[in-house]
């Protein structure tokens, strides 16, 4: 089974990216896809590679890097994703909580 640190570590490792992963999953219980076993998630993502990138292609990024699970492991995925500019690389407006070392 897929788990929120390996969706992390794929998403930061394909795009280089700050990545936050919230299993949703509780809040669809009874859910068909729950039945299954699919896992419901949300990730928010900030990358120099969507720089430039409408919306529609950050997604495929991200659909690309996790494609294998989105087969079975992931039933729902809620992707929010923002480009990451020079001044942003200090700065850390998006709330994702960067490693201090």
């Amino acid at each position: 089974m897929v788990t929120s640190e390996d969706i992390k570590y794929r998403l930061e490792t394909a795009l280089d990216a700050q990545v936050e992963v919230i299993d949703e999953s509780h809040l669809h219980a009874g859910h068909e896809g729950a039945k299954s076993g699919g896992r419901h998630y949300r990730v928010k993502l900030k990358s120099a590679r969507f720089n430039g990138l409408r919306t529609l292609a950050r997604h495929r990024l991200v659909y690309d890097a996790l494609s294998e699970w989105m087969k079975k492991e992931i039933h729902a995925l809620a992707i929010d994703s923002t480009e990451e500019s020079s001044r942003d690389s200090t700065a850390n407006p998006t709330g994702i909580a960067r490693d201090a070392s």
